[in-house]
């Protein structure tokens, strides 16, 4: 199924509504946790345009001790669990599959994934020049591939990778 892409201009109110969800998330997840749940993704960084959809990653030791996780994550929060990139992280989304406010990403705190997302979300708060270049493509690609997100996300890649091999992005 293809979801609809769309960016929206930064709205100051997402920082909150990261806290409170993590603040509503940590009780349930606190058995799992191996470092503090991260506010990541576009609307963590002041400015940046984004889909307006808090991200949330929880560090873990491992998916597999984590996964009981999962079924209280749905039970108490109303999340959904989607098999999306099951090898790299447990995904889950609410309150429905057509309609989504808040993703949770469950990742070893050991794994390049996560470190990678806390170094892309830090560099663009620091850097005002890499944070336009990242909004501009991000507004083409949402027009680019508008309904088809997994696209949107994809296009993405090279320039995050980019940015983090410190070699420049064009």
């Amino acid at each position: 199924m293809q979801h609809h892409v769309e960016v929206v201009a930064y709205d100051p109110n997402w920082p909150n509504r990261f806290v409170e969800e993590r603040d509503a998330l940590f009780v349930t997840l606190e058995p799992w946790l191996a470092g503090e749940i991260e506010h990541v993704g576009s609307t963590a960084v002041p400015g940046l345009a984004a889909k307006p959809v808090i991200d949330i990653m929880v560090p873990v030791e491992s998916l597999e001790e984590s996964r009981p996780a999962i079924r209280l994550l749905e039970e108490r929060h109303g999340y959904f669990h989607s098999a999306y990139k099951q090898d790299v992280m447990h995904w889950l989304g609410k309150p429905s599959q057509f309609v989504r406010t808040h993703h949770v990403h469950m990742v070893p705190s050991d794994s390049s994934l996560f470190q990678e997302r806390l170094r892309f979300r830090d560099m663009l708060r620091a850097d005002s020049s890499l944070r336009r270049r990242y909004e501009s493509l991000k507004r083409r690609l949402a027009s680019e591939f508008s309904k088809d997100r997994e696209a949107y996300t994809r296009a993405k890649g090279p320039f995050i990778a980019s940015a983090l091999s410190s070699t420049g992005v064009d």
